[in-house]
């Protein structure tokens, strides 16, 4: 493992936000990827210690070597962060003083063709994290036109779904979609490229289909209820994410703990109810990345970071209006597969 694989988004703004002192600090960091947000944290003390998670497990076996240097001051497992609560328990950093997040895919993972989360190299149509499970090429050529237009609209958010999902349809009688080449000429066929965007017309096709196979935003709001039974009172959570779904469902759920009215829509039938404020804000709205950072690293142009800080409350029940943002609306899912 090299010392910088990638570059980490917002990086003194998380350690910021993580409000690491003086003082040792016992930090979750639920996204290790390449490392570069643990690294940080236990740089900025000696006495800090950190469990990082990550369900990959190419990103396990490449943090071996930092956690062989770190001489137990690093923790890494194999897991998910929705589950951060349990293994917070298991390996001794319940009551943590911190969490961070960095969501959505990896670097490392978009840079290896094999891995099949990108349209800029040939390779299998995978995208999934933990190398096990269903895979994009199964969903793409299994489920349903129904279930894969409402996919590609609502994870997407691509207003031309429904053409994506019969072209889909139509190409796959001609035989299965393997590569991540052929989705993206599939998808290129059906949807135009905005003038001067620079954006491939496939990109919100393979965003679907990516938080799909992974469940993203249902970790996502796992991830976020699970650190809440975690932080002790003043510890911190900070979450980056990086396109308006995440975003949307990090919004409510520090808006919802701070005791701030979340207002019904679509996505959230009806409010929230009020709860004790397990919460309070940490940053005023979204953190976004500086120009001169978002000029040496191009992925910090769409990041946003938002954090709050743990009161003494107990931890109200789950957010059912978070679980609503997090899955497809139920009419259109019972398409089902063919």
């Amino acid at each position: 493992m090299t010392d910088a694989p990638h570059i980490p988004v917002l990086l003194d703004e998380v350690l910021g936000a993580l409000r690491l002192g003086d003082a040792p600090a016992r930090i979750i960091d639920g996204t290790f990827g390449a490392g570069g947000y643990t690294r940080a944290i236990l740089a900025a003390h000696p006495g800090n210690q950190v469990l990082a998670i990550d369900r990959d497990p190419t990103a396990i076996a490449a943090g071996q070597a930092l956690v062989e240097r770190e001489a137990g001051r690093l923790v890494l497992v194999q897991g998910r962060f929705g589950d951060l609560d349990a293994l917070a328990r298991d390996h001794g950093f319940a009551d943590a003083d911190g969490v961070v997040l960095d969501i959505g895919v990896s670097s490392m993972q978009l840079d290896q063709p094999e891995r099949g989360f990108s349209f800029r190299f040939e390779g299998p149509l995978d995208m999934r994290m933990e190398r096990a499970g269903e895979s994009a090429a199964d969903l793409v050529n299994e489920a349903s036109e129904a279930a894969l237009a409402d996919v590609i609209y609502h994870y997407g958010e691509e207003r031309r779904a429904r053409a994506v999902a019969r072209a889909l349809i139509e190409a796959r009688r001609r035989g299965r979609i393997e590569t991540t080449a052929a989705l993206a000429e599939i998808v290129a066929g059906v949807v135009r490229a905005e003038p001067g965007s620079g954006i491939h017309p496939a990109t919100r096709t393979f965003q679907a289909l990516r938080i799909a196979v992974n469940d993203e935003l249902g970790e996502l709001q796992r991830a976020l209820h699970a650190a809440e039974r975690t932080l002790r009172p003043g510890g911190r959570l900070a979450v980056v994410t990086f396109h308006s779904l995440e975003d949307r469902i990090a919004k409510q759920f520090f808006s919802a703990r701070s005791g701030r009215a979340v207002a019904a829509s679509r996505h959230l039938p009806m409010a929230a109810q009020p709860a004790p404020r397990s919460f309070t804000l940490a940053t005023k709205g979204p953190v976004a990345a500086g120009e001169a950072e978002c000029r040496a690293n191009p992925r910090a142009r769409s990041a946003k970071l938002r954090a709050g800080e743990r009161t003494d409350a107990a931890p109200p029940p789950p957010l059912t209006a978070l679980e609503a943002l997090a899955s497809l609306p139920e009419p259109q899912t019972r398409g089902g597969r063919r």
